[in-house]
């Protein structure tokens, strides 16, 4: 029996003890009542906290598939990307082999164009100097290499002259068209073969075609071009 029970037993016993008996079996129902309450109280919240953590492992459970499935999508689709960086990086070295076949076969015909431009060089160049220049080739023009640094330098055109009565060395270059790149190379290193020789150098370019702005650039360097078709 709780304590208020108790203490309302002892305001009963002052009562008549029939009226007491049915008083306390009222209490007694009372109480017993309110203990059933409680407990279905707390039954019906337990009922709702079970369903509530049931629910939330349901859609916890339901993530989990949906990120196993998406983790499953993520990696089908870095496999894919790694298929097509492989066949990315055999099409790249495919195509760099066939640049390196179509350099080399470029190269070959460069050089081809080039030797026979050289050629005809050798063989016009001391006339055209000497009928235009006043330059005397002393011996025969040819192609020599100079170790400039640590590197050997190859000079299309290169032979001695003189020209009122000065020594010179003559130092020229072929190409099919030249670029301005490769005229301030061959001037750099023309002032430096001439420099180790002490003699006034006379700069020439042989080529098959000098745009308007080449034109310009050699004047501006003081290079003399002679075009292809001026050869014999």
């Amino acid at each position: 029996m709780s304590i208020i029970s108790v203490n309302l037993f002892k305001k009963l016993e002052t009562v008549e003890p029939s009226l007491r008996e049915v008083l306390l079996a009222i209490l007694e129902e009372i109480e017993r009542q309110q203990k059933e309450r409680v407990t279905k109280d707390e039954f019906r919240e337990l009922k709702e906290i079970v369903a509530d953590l049931a629910e939330a492992q349901k859609k916890t459970e339901q993530r989990i598939n949906e990120l196993a499935d998406a983790q499953k999508k993520t990696e089908q689709r870095i496999n894919e990307l790694a298929d097509a960086q492989k066949k990315t990086e055999e099409e790249i070295y495919k195509l760099v082999r066939r640049m390196d076949i179509f350099e080399d076969r470029l190269e070959g015909i460069s050089n081809s164009v080039g030797y026979s431009l050289e050629n005809k060089a050798y063989k016009s160049l001391p006339k055209i100097l000497s009928q235009r220049y006043n330059i005397n080739v002393i011996d025969r023009l040819l192609r020599k290499y100079f170790l400039i640094g640590k590197k050997n330098i190859q000079v299309n055109i290169y032979g001695h002259g003189r020209r009122n009565g000065e020594d010179i060395v003559i130092i020229g270059e072929c190409k099919v068209r030249p670029s301005k790149r490769e005229i301030v190379r061959f001037k750099k290193y023309a002032q430096k073969i001439a420099e180790t020789e002490r003699k006034r150098p006379f700069y020439v370019f042989v080529a098959h075609d000098f745009p308007p702005d080449i034109e310009e650039f050699l004047k501006l360097n003081d290079i003399l071009y002679i075009w292809s078709y001026e050869l014999d």
